[in-house]
């Protein structure tokens, strides 16, 4: 045990694993729980290709993440514009707008998509599952980061066995089908490099809003390590996923959620239920994420001024504000539209204000000796 930033004794969990469970859980989102960006930006290019630009995202997942945690904790950067403000000086504000765009669109998705889940699983009207989910990320974002890391761990736990356990009952149900899915398919093809990094660019953002748990990290070394370790840890259920998913390729890549038609396909008694509620889990920790990111991002400038941080009020109140607007979006537009469209789009965004920066000025502070401590002048 040893002492990391936040002053308390911080365990081998909160420094090396807790960073990457943070980031899955931001990343894991409406898309990826229920196979619809698998569908979307990996079946195009077949088992292998898909497989490729799988590990290609989590090699581009680790690195950045690396990078993102050893400057964060360079500059002391906790909140996404702290670290912004350090990394692009006035220009912080860039971000700041992508940030909310990219807030905006992925709870709409989650929104959908927990409407959806609600629908398909207990004949609800779409509306409710996206009232509860937005009622339960404002009930955990309310009270500050303790409740939001005890979230982290206890639905990642869920959903890798959920997803384990999923992986099993495919094999048991079509196996066959998985096997000579993959034997009888081509090397890698149709543009997989640019579906990776597709799929990397505009998910990465998730290591600078999982920043707030940082705080337990005690060394530089602790910050790669983490964030080598957060690539594997996030890509990990995705590519379970995508594995069973192969045993009905290519028509799997038209079903707006893979994850219902492959459950179908297992006819496992009680399985679709838990299956449902372990992605309602991966909904509310991805929401969770997006909207901690904002509250921390809010305290920080309160703090700064000299006021106390944000109540249990205020939060509830911000996040209440950005979900309402959110949940509109929902209704507006469908899942599939959402994800095909505005992810494209939110990619080139984070590749200019986020991965260029980072990789170009921030590796360049990072290969700076560190500024030595300030000293007062003797009389």
């Amino acid at each position: 045990m040893s002492v990391g930033e936040t002053g308390s004794k911080s365990s081998w969990f909160q420094r090396f694993l807790l960073p990457g469970f943070a980031l899955k859980a931001v990343i894991i989102g409406g898309g990826y729980a229920t196979g619809r960006e698998l569908a979307e930006y990996f079946v195009p290019s077949g088992p292998w290709g898909g497989l490729s630009a799988m590990l290609l995202a989590t090699l581009i997942w680790s690195v950045v993440a690396a990078l993102t945690f050893a400057l964060a904790r360079r500059m002391r950067a906790y909140d996404y514009r702290s670290f912004f403000e350090g990394l692009l000086g006035p220009a912080w504000i860039a971000f700041e707008v992508a940030y909310l765009i990219f807030v905006v669109l992925i709870l709409a998705v989650f929104g959908a998509a927990a409407g959806a889940i609600g629908a398909a699983t207990f004949g609800w009207p779409e509306l409710a599952g996206s009232v509860l989910l937005a009622l339960a990320i404002l009930g955990f974002t309310a009270f500050g980061t303790a409740l939001v890391e005890t979230l982290f761990k206890y639905a990642s736990m869920l959903i890798y066995a959920v997803y384990a356990l999923f992986l099993v009952f495919a094999l048991a149900s079509f196996g066959g089908l998985i096997a000579s899915g993959f034997a009888n398919a081509p090397p890698p093809s149709g543009n997989w490099v640019a579906g990776g990094i597709t799929y990397a660019s505009y998910n990465i953002v998730g290591a600078v809003v999982i920043l707030p748990v940082l705080r337990h990290l005690t060394s530089q070394r602790d910050a790669v390590v983490a964030g080598l370790i957060a690539g594997p840890l996030t890509m990990l259920p995705a590519i379970l996923f995508f594995v069973a998913m192969m045993a009905f390729y290519p028509a799997i890549g038209g079903e707006t959620l893979p994850s219902d038609f492959l459950l179908r396909q297992m006819a496992v008694p009680g399985f679709h239920v838990l299956f449902q509620l372990m992605i309602f889990a991966a909904l509310l920790e991805s929401g969770v994420g997006a909207i901690h990111a904002i509250n921390e991002r809010v305290s920080g400038v309160v703090e700064a001024r000299g006021r106390p941080p944000l109540g249990t009020g205020a939060r509830a109140a911000i996040g209440g504000a950005v979900l309402v607007g959110c949940m509109f979006v929902a209704a507006r537009v469908g899942l599939v539209d959402l994800i095909a469209s505005g992810y494209r789009f939110l990619a080139w965004l984070f590749l200019t204000v986020f991965l260029l920066p980072l990789v170009t000025i921030g590796t360049w502070r990072l290969l700076r000796p560190a500024p030595a401590p300030h000293m007062e002048a003797l009389p």
